[in-house]
């Protein structure tokens, strides 16, 4: 996996993260924690630049920047009131539709406003995520439909301009819910071939000797997070330094992880298989 990649899907943790945490503190899903999110998501590298954790206060375009692409969002002077709307609408105390529905909905809506000027559709993405989770519609976010939107991209961009300009949301629902069935099933086959690979890599593990402790607790905190700096697997898994880079040592030796930056200083492992999993048929064709 490129390095540029390595970091949007570190960003893209980091966000997930960050969302989780503030919902389960009881702060509300709402335009502050979505700009949190955005901050969080453009951190570092691709869209850096674009004013991270900002509204945009000038015109975009979605799918591009440049005028006469099909589909021109909202004008910025009008955010607050689109985004108080969107509030309210995540909000609802007494909801009168079925979560899954609501996701269906808010995506466009925020989709629609796009308010960012770069990031709309990764924040649009995570925004499900959250609102299932924090419905306790799913105990972990484990349902990621970026997958399914991307493979059917064109799909996708038609049925939320056929909301936008015919009011056709039912095309829309039916496109999201197929989307939710197909990407549960393939979470299920990947958990179980998860299971099956951290298995394979604890069975090479057991018979570095002496060493083998440090590198199994280092495993372990990998499976948590699969892009760490070594401080982060200190922390996580309880080991002293030395003993955390020992463990490290052992994984890459083995060809587990690998070591990104080439820096000596603040280095940067991945563990390669497990992202490689993550991510099958995200490859640009």
């Amino acid at each position: 996996m490129p390095f540029d990649d390595v970091v949007e899907v570190s960003n893209y943790v980091a966000a997930m993260d960050h969302g989780l945490k503030r919902l389960d503190g009881g702060f509300p899903l709402s335009a502050r924690l979505i700009r949190e999110i955005h901050g969080k998501l453009l951190a570092k590298g691709r869209g850096s630049e674009k004013d991270p954790g900002e509204f945009r206060r000038s015109q975009n375009w979605v799918g591009g920047s440049r005028q006469g692409t099909p589909s021109r969002p909202a004008a910025a002077h009008r955010h607050p009131e689109c985004i108080s709307a969107l509030e309210r609408f995540l909000n609802e105390e007494e909801p009168q539709l079925p979560i899954l529905i609501r996701a269906a909905l808010a995506h466009v809506q925020f989709e629609t406003i796009h308010p960012f000027l770069d990031g709309n559709g990764r924040v649009g993405r995570l925004l499900i995520t959250f609102l299932l989770c924090h419905a306790r519609m799913l105990r972990e976010p484990l349902l990621y439909l970026s997958l399914y939107f991307k493979q059917n991209r064109a799909e996708y961009y038609r049925l939320l301009d056929m909301v936008r300009k015919d009011g056709d949301w039912e095309a829309w629902i039916a496109f999201f819910l197929e989307g939710v069935v197909q990407t549960s099933e393939s979470a299920v086959s990947t958990a179980h071939r998860l299971a099956t690979m951290f298995s394979e890599d604890q069975a090479r593990i057991r018979p570095e000797g002496r060493r083998a402790g440090s590198a199994l607790r280092v495993h372990e905190a990998l499976k948590s997070r699969p892009l760490s700096v070594l401080q982060d697997i200190v922390r996580r898994s309880g080991l002293s330094f030395p003993a955390a880079a020992s463990g490290m040592k052992v994984l890459t030796d083995l060809g587990l992880a690998r070591e990104l930056t080439g820096r000596r200083r603040n280095r940067v492992f991945a563990y390669d298989r497990y992202l490689a999993l993550l991510s099958e048929g995200t490859e640009t064709p």
